[in-house]
């Protein structure tokens, strides 16, 4: 180290010696703010970037809380409305039982056959549960005859009904004795709501 006035050096111990009283406590703040920085600021900082991470990863878990909690929600009201027209279904649309489910099966196609000017021949029903259901199934085969027109009239009138009743089979054929009268096989079901429990079929004659 240089003098401060002059050219010739000083060694840095004489410095130290000389200026002892002065350099000490300089020595000591500075190593106070190493402790300070060290121990506290440090630490703090360090404390804080932790609480940080822990705020974003609560943020985080609360934004996916709620979003699974509005999932469910939304789970449950459709739920719970899909069960409401469900119930609507069974209520309003089939046939409350056997013998209403008879009526739009049997007796009201016979009298649009009429209407149309359809000959009703012959019919039988069977009735059978569905697996794992609280429902069960009316099936009806009847045999008709009539003109083309009067049978696709009647068909129509089967198909724009507001009953609960689908066509599952339609077999037309030529009627015999050599006239315009054609013969019908028809295939009709419908489904009601059962108490009874028994999958077997139970076939009936009329």
């Amino acid at each position: 180290m240089k003098a401060i006035f002059g050219g010739a050096g000083v060694p840095l111990a004489r410095v130290l010696r000389e200026h002892r009283s002065a350099l000490l406590p300089l020595a000591a703040v500075l190593a106070i703010n190493v402790g300070v920085l060290v121990g506290v600021v440090f630490p703090l900082s360090q404390r804080a970037a932790s609480a940080e991470t822990r705020a974003a990863v609560a943020q985080r878990n609360e934004a996916a809380g709620d979003a699974a909690f509005k999932q469910a929600e939304a789970f449950r009201e459709g739920k719970t409305r899909a069960t409401a027209d469900l119930e609507t279904f069974y209520r309003k649309v089939l046939p409350s039982d056997t013998t209403a489910a008879r009526r739009i099966t049997h007796l009201k196609p016979q009298q649009r056959a009429r209407e149309h000017r359809v000959q009703y021949e012959r019919g039988a029903t069977e009735e059978e549960a569905i697996d794992d259901s609280s429902l069960e199934r009316q099936t009806v085969t009847m045999t008709l005859s009539g003109s083309w027109d009067d049978i696709r009239a009647f068909i129509y009138g089967l198909e724009t009904s507001t009953d609960f009743v689908v066509i599952d089979n339609v077999v037309i054929q030529e009627g015999t004795g050599g006239n315009a009268t054609l013969s019908l096989d028809l295939d009709l079901s419908t489904y009601y709501r059962s108490d009874r429990t028994t999958a077997k079929a139970r076939p009936r004659g009329r």
